[in-house]
């Protein structure tokens, strides 16, 4: 089967080559993966791992063969899926308590947006529960993490303020009930319960001097790669406020994948949720990826696997 792997000496980062089928293990299915999205935190990933390395986490598709076990969607049924690594090659191994079946009004494309995506936006969220009311604050508003917090938050009553990159980027959130786009985060103004913040560096401590008294700030990126110098003064006016350190792999338990994908797919079947994807077929990834590197992509890039 085919498959991509990681060239970090070749001519690209990553080529489509033959493989072998996956070895599957009692508790995981055999999935015809139909489209599968990138993550920005896996283009870093290219680069520091070894050749022939296969990268891949989420993935849409067909179960072609249900898990040994009997654990998990039967064959033939369409599902969401988070997978470890190599997720993207036609066809995957899947464990079952990361895979949620999807109705047919779901599509591959929506539903591929949903693992790292979808998980990290649910599961920041629930740091500042119950939303109702509250002052959210979102940075990367515009990426795929920030775009599906914002939908999420507005959905359970939230007050959102959004920080996008630009201008131009902040079209994507038309339409979702924002109460403010700012395009630094400094220009957002008063305090907030929740921040969720990715960017880092002085991303962060802007942050952490806009959360109000026993607010949260989740950590779940550094994409600016800098420090963030913090003070126990900072903390001075919003006193007892606190900063959470976000992993979505080790957040909650492994027993709760499945059931959130499944949420997250039944919010997009009932139209409450809609990932902002552009398309693309996987033999494009390489040309893609510096776009969505350098933010020239609003919302998921989502790939289509060519089915013979």
């Amino acid at each position: 089967m085919l498959a991509i792997v990681n060239t970090p000496g070749g001519p690209e980062p990553v080529a489509i080559r033959e493989v072998a089928e996956p070895d599957l293990r009692p508790n995981e299915a055999l999935v015809a993966v139909h489209a599968f999205s990138l993550n920005r935190g896996e283009l870093r990933l290219f680069q520091i791992r070894p050749e022939g390395w296969r990268p891949g986490q989420d993935i849409a598709g067909v179960v072609l063969r249900a898990a040994a076990d009997g654990s998990g969607p039967a064959a033939g049924s369409r599902v969401v899926a988070l997978t470890d690594w190599e997720g993207w090659a036609e066809r995957a191994a899947a464990p079952s308590h990361r895979m949620a079946p999807l109705t047919d009004v779901v599509s591959f494309a929506a539903a591929a947006a949903l693992p790292v995506a979808g998980l990290t936006a649910l599961r920041t969220l629930r740091h500042g529960a119950p939303l109702l009311g509250k002052r959210v604050l979102i940075t990367g508003a515009a990426g795929g993490v920030g775009n599906l917090a914002v939908q999420l938050a507005v959905r359970s009553g939230a007050r959102v303020t959004a920080v996008v990159g630009s201008t131009g980027r902040a079209g994507i959130l038309d339409g979702l009930g924002v109460v403010e786009i700012v395009t630094r985060i400094e220009d957002a103004p008063g305090r907030f319960a929740l921040i969720l913040e990715a960017a880092g560096g002085a991303s962060l401590k802007a942050a952490i001097e806009r959360v109000e008294h026993r607010g949260i700030v989740v950590i779940f990126g550094n994409s600016s790669g800098e420090p963030t110098e913090i003070n126990f003064r900072d903390f001075a006016e919003h006193q007892n406020a606190r900063i959470q350190g976000f992993h979505y792999f080790t957040c909650e338990a492994e027993d709760r994948f499945a059931p959130d994908l499944a949420l997250l797919a039944g919010l997009i079947a009932d139209g409450s949720l809609n990932p902002r994807i552009v398309e693309h077929n996987w033999r494009d990834l390489a040309r893609i990826g510096p776009l969505l590197r350098d933010r020239r992509i609003a919302g998921k890039a989502v790939f289509h696997i060519d089915q013979k």
